[in-house]
């Protein structure tokens, strides 16, 4: 998929699966330095917001913006996967605050060429929004053409109303 940063154009290593159609298997880890699969992420319908570089201005807030939200929807899992390390993800929770929207590290990138968002020359996963069931389907998705750009939290958060 081809995409822009700060203009400068760049692709993914594949094509994003879409709405409709089920995220392929990967894993990631969780804050304990656990291996989580999608399997066990998936208790309740989940909003994963996939971000570059936790240290960076939009990833920051647009984590941020979502950690803000999470109370409103005791439904709904709400997750940050990043190619950083769990260090720096916990160093950037704690000088934050952020603690309740779970960050999930994709330093290996498993989760990033699994779903075509990986940027091998960049070694970071394209900034995307997924909201899937269950069972891993994609109910959502907003794909960033330029990664410098925040998501839409509204329409994001339009269709979690919705689903209500």
């Amino acid at each position: 998929m081809k995409i822009l940063f700060h203009g400068v154009a760049t692709k993914t290593n594949g094509t994003p699966v879409k709405v409709g159609e089920k995220l392929p298997a990967f894993t990631v880890k969780d804050a304990a330095d656990t291996v989580k699969t999608g399997t066990q992420l998936f208790t309740k319908v989940s909003l994963i917001s996939v971000v570059p570089d936790i240290d960076t201005r939009v990833c920051s807030l647009s984590t941020k913006r979502f950690n803000q939200e999470v109370d409103k929807y005791n439904n709904i899992n709400f997750y940050t996967i990043s190619t950083n390390t769990l260090e720096q993800q916990k160093n950037w929770c704690a000088a934050e605050g952020v603690a309740k929207l779970e960050l999930l590290s994709d330093a290996t990138a498993e989760f990033g060429k699994a779903m075509g968002l990986y940027v091998e020359e960049k070694r970071i996963d394209a900034r995307s929004i997924w909201i899937v069931d269950t069972k891993g389907t994609v109910l959502y998705q907003e794909l960033l053409a330029e990664q410098s750009n925040e998501p839409n939290y509204a329409k994001a958060l339009e269709f979690l109303d919705s689903l209500n």
